[in-house]
């Protein structure tokens, strides 16, 4: 039976009802199709993991890549706000209808095949992507990486950003097992690019067991400078007096000095200056990500969802200066290691804003309360529970000063949950 819908969100429902799990790890349903659709693609594929810097990652190449005069397209997931951010079409969220015809074929071509919802969508938006014409292609591993669908395509360069404890119902108990599966994404014989400074020794073991083009950061590429730029030297390259990254934190020259060394061993294919590079480390931008929006109170939104990303979080905020209060807007899965994200931050924040998710994957409110409750050592710090994010906003901007700080932090459900009416400017009453 055929089935035709007529818009993206019609789409997406029917996604959602293919298959009984969320999440299923493997290749062979997700290749089985994509064969039968012929997927292929025509142009250099960068393919990015990592348990943090991903993002970031993707969109500091795309922003190189499209000042070098390159066409461009990013897949990235999860989405904040709207589904058609998953696909950036030289830096612009793809149009759901330009979707919807690689939405029918992927049905068409799936017969009886059971896909998920993140396996569906995947395949579309690789179609969309292969049928542009395209100079690059960024793809985004959404979780692990030997596994994700996005692991179909063989990638012409992998980075592996920083590895650290997450998903680890799926992809291991420890950071070897999960830079197993990162380290999955890399080819015989191509640049696999490990931004991680001290990664799993299975990342190293992986790339030289296939005999990947290893380049290791500290080894292949290095990083120098001081509070007013950097360097950066590679095989046989150099960037000097670099201005720091447009996206915020101390992390980001970590990312930034991957992105080089990949634009660096793709140069044959994709050649670059050293004014794009500029360019376009000054003006990449990705919402979201320790991303600071001035007003009264200073609102500071940041997808932070495990403790390795919350403790760059913290020290990012350290950075900021002082602010007489803190507020913290928070909420987050029910899968997600707590008790170091609640001990991380608890110094920081003195007014916590506890919220619901919309989705039954999330803790609720309550729950997060509770557990922040019960490792409190604070004597002067308050929390209360709110049915959204936005509510809890709310919430927090009605007990602000305007020198105070508002943090939003959490799942991609929290900060989108803020966003879904555009960036919010806040102006405190008090004075």
């Amino acid at each position: 039976m055929q089935v035709s819908m007529k818009t993206l969100s019609e789409w997406l429902a029917h996604a959602e009802q293919l298959h009984s799990r969320n999440i299923e790890l493997g290749l062979d349903r997700v290749r089985e199709v994509a064969q039968r659709l012929g997927l292929a693609f025509s142009c250099p594929v960068i393919t990015v993991a990592g348990t943090n810097g991903k993002g970031s990652t993707c969109a500091m190449l795309e922003s190189i890549l499209a000042n070098a005069g390159y066409k461009t397209a990013v897949y990235s997931s999860p989405h904040l706000v709207h589904f058609e951010e998953r696909l950036r079409l030289n830096g612009e969220s793809v149009d759901a209808q330009a979707l919807l015809p690689h939405f029918e074929a992927v049905e068409a071509a799936r017969g009886q095949t059971s896909l998920t919802y993140f396996e569906f969508t995947t395949l579309a938006i690789l179609n969309c992507m292969a049928a542009q014409p395209l100079d690059a292609a960024i793809l985004e591993v959404g979780l692990g990486g030997r596994l994700d669908a996005v692991n179909i395509i063989d990638a012409d360069c992998a980075i592996i950003t920083s590895i650290d404890l997450d998903h680890m119902d799926f992809l291991g108990p420890d950071r070897e097992s999960i830079g197993r599966e990162k380290a999955g994404i890399m080819r015989a014989g191509r640049p696999a690019i490990v931004s991680d400074p001290v990664p799993p020794d299975s990342v190293i073991a992986h790339a030289a067991q296939i005999g990947a083009d290893l380049w290791r950061h500290g080894t292949d590429f290095n990083v120098s400078g001081d509070k007013q730029q950097w360097n950066w030297a590679g095989r046989g390259r150099r960037y000097s007096g670099l201005a720091y990254p447009a996206l915020r934190g101390a992390n980001q020259l970590v990312n930034a000095a991957g992105v080089l060394a990949a634009l660096e061993a793709l140069r044959q294919r994709l050649p670059i200056t050293a004014q794009a590079v500029r360019i376009g480390l000054a003006r990449a931008e990705l919402p979201g990500r320790f991303q600071i929006v001035p007003g009264q109170p200073a609102l500071v939104l940041d997808v932070a969802h495990n403790p390795h990303a919350v403790a760059a979080l913290a020290e990012n905020l350290d950075a900021m200066g002082f602010y007489p209060t803190t507020h913290g807007v928070f909420g987050v899965m029910a899968d997600k290691d707590l008790a170091p994200i609640l001990a991380r931050m608890g110094p920081l924040i003195d007014r916590w804003y506890f919220c619901d998710l919309p989705t039954p994957r999330a803790a609720s409110a309550a729950d997060l309360a509770a557990r922040w409750q019960a490792q409190n050592g604070r004597r002067d710090v308050s929390a209360t529970t709110h049915a959204t994010p936005q509510e809890a906003l709310d919430a927090a901007v009605a007990a602000a000063d305007p020198t105070d700080r508002i943090v939003v932090f959490g799942s991609f459900f929290t900060v989108g949950g803020v966003l879904e009416h555009g960036t919010p400017r806040l102006h405190a009453r008090h004075l």
